[in-house]
């Protein structure tokens, strides 16, 4: 008898396989883009769609982050984040100052002092930048290190115009800063003088006497 002709074993439960287990998959290949070159053939297996939204939002940020920082001119660098801390570090020691004197020998102390004139750049560069650019060097306003000066003839005179403005208005008056914080921006602003930082603006005023401290001895 051959094995085709076998019996079947009587009474005997076969198992049942689960919904579509043991069955091949309706297209048992691979499947293929039908793009072939020199032989070889191209899968389509696409990358997982997370991944590719990930890649499409990855390019959208670094550009948006490129105009971004470019356009900040460079406050979001380590060295400006450097910088904010000292200043804020020099805030909290703020209180040991107690009232200043805006006279010319105040003035000149803290335009020397290494870390209150880092604080004055702070307040600098948080209010004043917009009409004299980040360095002082100008742009709708005059530049501030050079030695010539449209409304100054004295050192402390760099704090009235802080405190009055000029021109109706076109220099603003900042009674909103402290009387401590217009002393320290006008001592930093008396440290630029002699740096001749390039500007979009010509030399503006006269040139005046170097700095000077009536109460230095002689």
């Amino acid at each position: 008898m051959s094995k085709a002709e076998l019996p079947l074993p009587i009474n005997v439960d076969y198992p049942v396989p689960a919904h579509g287990a043991g069955h091949a998959p309706e297209s048992a290949g691979p499947r293929l883009t039908g793009h072939a070159y020199d032989g070889i053939e191209e899968y389509d297996n696409p990358t997982p769609g997370w991944w590719t939204w990930v890649f499409i939002l990855s390019i959208l940020f670094s550009v948006i982050y490129f105009f971004f920082v470019t356009m900040a001119d460079g406050q979001l660098s380590p060295q400006e984040a450097y910088r904010k801390d000292v200043a804020a570090d020099t805030e909290r020691m703020f209180a040991l100052l107690g009232d200043l004197k805006p006279d010319a020998t105040t003035i000149l102390k803290y335009s020397r002092d290494t870390g209150w004139n880092q604080y004055g750049e702070g307040v600098f560069k948080a209010n004043c930048t917009a009409c004299h650019g980040p360095d002082g060097q100008g742009l709708s306003g005059p530049n501030l290190t050079d030695s010539q000066y449209l409304h100054v003839k004295k050192v402390d005179d760099i704090f009235d115009v802080v405190t009055k403005g000029r021109n109706n208005g076109a220099m603003p008056p900042w009674p909103k800063l402290s009387a401590n914080d217009r002393i320290l921006v006008a001592a930093y602003v008396a440290s630029l003088r002699g740096k001749n930082l390039p500007g979009p603006r010509p030399a503006e005023g006269v040139v005046i006497p170097p700095w000077s401290d009536p109460e230095a001895p002689k």
